[in-house]
């Protein structure tokens, strides 16, 4: 049975309150600043139906004050494709997710206004007791990754600029100084955690996955969250495969109830075929990643998907070899194990451990009765077809990565992984069913016309890829 999603919602309006649910869902945190003057405003007007909806659908909680719309999503995986971005647009590193920590600790000691040096003073003394961390202001290096953390909160309206430049204080902290007033409502609505964090043990602690499979609760709240789960998992992930889902899961994916709630709270297209189904969002209304994009790693990376989507249709003595991609309870017990190697507590690694072996006994059961095989590309043919994108469009792609061929075929795979094209294996990778729509891409390097003004340049490869989401032989399922 459906939802009954956005029930009070007039058809005139509907278009207006799904920009509000992809606008909320695409920005966790929203402020009279963040991510733009109008944004608050358009979610404050629908925000009992979107507290309504995005509890009912996906379980995500929505608290709105006057100055900010905080969305509490429910985690049902690890996900490291959305990190926090530094000024230059790099993704942080565990130092700087460590000192933005620090900072909204030391903020929520302070009163209305702080001086930066001041607060990386605090955070200094704070750092100091953390093995291997410190931040010491007379390096540039501690300095420009502490400015990043503190940019992060003034770009979300934590902290204003009363005084002064943050930038010039990192090139010479003895010269130049910045003053900031402190948003207290806007500080307490970025760190609400979901658990008592003294009490994790293991990173997996923090996710809602574990609780939606308990035995205790009854059939019809099982399916109730099973359902939700199936829902998350088609909107916060570019493809949800069936194969790797448990059979109640796979059975709420298959709902026709699931694409009618998504499509009418997020206005977006739901597509099914035999393998799986995904959420199409052509405009990226509501994306934070578009693929294809821009720039050199997105560009190779569809050159490479073509070549091994080609290689993974060859037939015969040229056939790949298949092979078993690692489970969803596979991945997250690995990922987890790296994350909790770094936890500073006692009895950790036992927790860990019991919750990994409790995550794959579950899914033990579903894996060998369903288990599917991908094509297998080997390291060596990967870094082959590098070299060969490198030699016929290069001319389009940035010099570092040009030069360097291992760092651009690292980052390109990491690319297709997060947009579930490949899973990365040892000795190479899986070739996923989603990739096959990019099998026929074809493109091109365009250079642009002389001028007067200007060299002649280069533009990067423009890639040509087909209408349908997943491979056009595919059987599409009944919804």
């Amino acid at each position: 049975m459906s939802t009954r999603v956005a029930e009070n919602v007039s058809a005139l309006e509907l278009a207006d309150y799904q920009k509000a649910v992809r606008l909320v869902l695409r920005h966790p945190l929203i402020t009279t600043v963040y991510p733009d003057g109008g944004a608050l405003a358009r979610v404050r007007r629908w925000a009992e139906q979107l507290r309504t909806d995005l509890m009912e659908v996906l379980g995500y909680r929505l608290i709105t004050t006057a100055d900010t719309a905080r969305l509490q999503r429910a985690q049902d995986q690890l996900d490291a494709t959305r990190p926090a971005l530094s000024r230059s647009g790099r993704p942080f590193d565990r130092r700087r997710y460590a000192y933005l920590a620090l900072a909204l600790a030391a903020l929520g000691r302070h009163g209305a206004q702080v001086a930066l040096g001041e607060l990386a003073d605090a955070v200094a003394a704070d750092a100091a007791r953390v093995d291997g961390l410190g931040l010491d202001t007379g390096r540039k290096h501690d300095r420009d990754a502490f400015v990043d953390a503190v940019s992060w909160l003034a770009e979300r309206g934590v902290l204003r600029l009363a005084d002064g430049s943050a930038a010039s204080w990192a090139t010479d902290p003895d010269r130049a100084e910045a003053l900031y007033d402190i948003d207290r409502e806007v500080l307490t609505a970025v760190y609400q955690p979901t658990r008592v964090l003294q009490h994790v043990t293991s990173v997996t602690a923090l996710l809602d996955s574990a609780g939606a499979r308990s035995l205790s609760e009854g059939r019809r709240a099982q399916r109730l969250s099973a359902a939700r789960r199936a829902r998350r998992l088609v909107l916060e992930h570019p493809v949800a495969y069936y194969a790797d889902a448990g059979p109640e899961l796979t059975g709420q994916l298959r709902a026709p109830a699931l694409a009618e709630d998504l499509t009418r709270l997020t206005g977006l297209t739901v597509e099914r075929r035999a393998e799986g189904i995904a959420l199409v969002d052509t405009s990226g209304r509501l994306s934070d990643t578009r693929f294809p994009g821009g720039g050199t790693v997105a560009q190779a990376a569809l050159l490479l998907g073509a070549r091994i989507s080609e290689a993974a249709a060859r037939t015969g003595r040229h056939a790949p070899e298949l092979l078993p991609a690692p489970t969803a309870a596979e991945r997250l017990a690995d990922r987890a194990g790296r994350i909790d190697l770094a936890l500073p507590a006692q009895g950790v690694f036992a927790q860990a451990a019991a919750d990994r072996e409790d995550t794959q006994e579950r899914d033990d059961e579903v894996s060998a009765a369903s288990e599917v095989r991908y094509p297998f590309v080997t390291t060596s043919w990967l870094r082959a077809r590098t070299r060969e994108i490198i030699a016929q469009y290069g001319a389009g792609f940035a010099a570092d990565l040009r030069g360097d061929p291992d760092r651009l075929l690292g980052q390109s795979l990491d690319l297709l992984d997060a947009m579930s094209l490949i899973v990365r294996v040892e000795g190479g990778i899986l070739a996923l069913p989603l990739l096959a729509r990019y099998r026929g891409v074809t493109a091109e390097v365009k250079a642009r016309p002389r001028t007067a003004q200007s060299p002649r340049s280069v533009k990067g490869p423009e890639a040509v890829t087909p209408d349908a989401l997943f491979a056009a032989d595919d059987v599409k399922d009944s919804a």
